[in-house]
């Protein structure tokens, strides 16, 4: 793996986590227990944004 590839896991990695954190902080906030959709979209892509990072990139670049 060369250093490119590990500095692209690794932003993946942290949007990942962004997106994990402002989804659990939705509970937090008033009204408790309840998910606003804007924090739902965020989180859904960001996990968009990060599945193409990891899969899309990886596929093209390490297939045989």
């Amino acid at each position: 793996m060369n250093r490119n590839s590990l500095i692209q896991l690794l932003i993946a990695t942290a949007l990942c986590i962004a997106g994990i954190v402002l989804l659990f902080l939705g509970f937090a906030y008033p009204p408790k227990g309840e998910i606003h959709s804007s924090v739902l979209v965020a989180y859904g892509e960001t996990l968009t944004f990060v599945g193409s990072l990891l899969g899309i990139d990886y596929h093209y670049r390490y297939r045989s």
